[in-house]
């Protein structure tokens, strides 16, 4: 059946991951004129360490951002689950000069995040920035400054266009009280990009699953691309109800290759740094037998030859910009893997939209 005409067609998760190049636009437009984001790009010029915090998806995103924040700013910057700071607030070294906090939630209600940031406003007087997908969230109660983006919400539970829109916008702050500039036509690039290959990603990603069936899924990256390489694995585990394990991409060698065999999927996402030694590490897993997808900007020979499914950006555009249209060949390879097996990627199994603890 045409992925045109496929009953997914009918899904929400579906319509959110294909909009993302879209929804990426409408959410640059509208933080051009947010008031809140140009008073965040402000104070963050006082900043020198940037803690960012989440929960699930939100905490690969803070992972990623806290990434991107180092590379742009040459600042310290790291990710903590919201849990952490609340049950091992020593740990999370809340005391440190210039500290600069930034929790992330998407409904702006989910309790571990609004309770990390009520606490870290309240009891520890740090700055705190919100950044959510709701107007008016519990989360901008407790926050001194929030940055929403309600175009970039979604019907369905899984993150999907949510996730790569907060991550651009943390990006762009990062970028504009850098050297760096504007991170605009950036973002221009790789929607453009994406947005002429999604439908074909599709497809490919649909026949490529009606073929297969898989017992492990290995996500593997370096540098900011090893959250992306935490969240692709969630979101197979989410949608499809599969056992996925992220790894650094040259640490998979070092003991867990072991698992490597006909029926393991190991997705690569290839940076354009790293690109001569993680191809070696692809190169290797073709050789154990393994079953290869590699995600990049631009594939060498090499990678085509040991890859059984590639996946080019073709951006003009630098390498932190990537990290969003990167995620979407795994966001839909994650939703037709539960389509296969029956199940509803909209409602995954034992789960929730937002987790809310009484």
């Amino acid at each position: 059946m045409p992925a045109s005409d496929s009953p997914a067609r009918k899904l929400h998760t579906l319509t959110e991951i294909l909009s993302q190049p879209e929804t990426w636009l409408a959410s640059q437009r509208a933080l051009a004129t947010d008031s809140c984001f140009q008073k965040a790009v402000t104070a963050s010029t006082s900043r020198k360490e940037w803690l960012f915090v989440g929960c699930g998806t939100s905490f690969y995103l803070a992972e990623a951002a806290a990434a991107s924040w180092t590379t742009l700013t040459g600042q310290r910057a790291r990710a903590l689950p919201a849990s952490e700071v609340l049950l091992f607030p020593h740990l999370s070294m809340l005391q440190v000069p210039d500290l600069q906090v930034v929790v992330i939630s998407r409904s702006g209600k989910t309790s571990e995040a609004v309770r990390a940031g009520e606490l870290l406003t309240a009891k520890y007087k740090l700055p705190t920035l919100g950044i959510t997908c709701a107007k008016d969230s519990e989360l901008a109660k407790v926050c001194q400054l929030t940055i929403a983006i309600p175009s970039a919400d979604e019907e369905s539970m899984v993150m999907t266009r949510s996730f790569t829109s907060m991550l651009l916008a943390l990006v762009e702050l990062a970028a504009s009280q850098s050297n760096a500039g504007s991170f605009s036509s950036a973002i221009e690039a790789v929607a453009g990009s994406l947005a002429a290959k999604i439908e074909s990603f599709n497809a490919r990603i649909e026949g490529f699953v009606a073929k297969h069936t898989f017992a492990d899924y290995i996500y593997l990256g370096q540098g900011p691309f090893f959250a992306i390489a935490r969240e692709a694995a969630l979101k197979v585990t989410e949608m499809s109800c599969s056992y996925a394990q992220p790894y650094h991409t040259l640490e998979f060698r070092h003991g867990p290759k072991s698992v490597v065999a006909p029926q393991t999927c190991l997705t690569f996402f290839l940076s354009e740094s790293g690109m001569d030694d993680e191809s070696e590490v692809l190169e290797e897993m073709k050789d154990l037998g393994g079953t290869i997808v590699a995600i990049c900007n631009h594939a060498s020979d090499a990678v085509r030859a040991a890859s059984d499914l590639v996946f080019e950006i073709e951006a003009d555009a630098p390498e932190l910009a990537l990290a969003a249209p990167f995620i979407a060949p795994a966001q839909l390879l994650g939703f037709h893997s539960g389509v296969k097996k029956g199940f509803n990627p909209d409602e995954p199994k034992n789960l929730s939209r937002v987790v809310i603890l009484d």
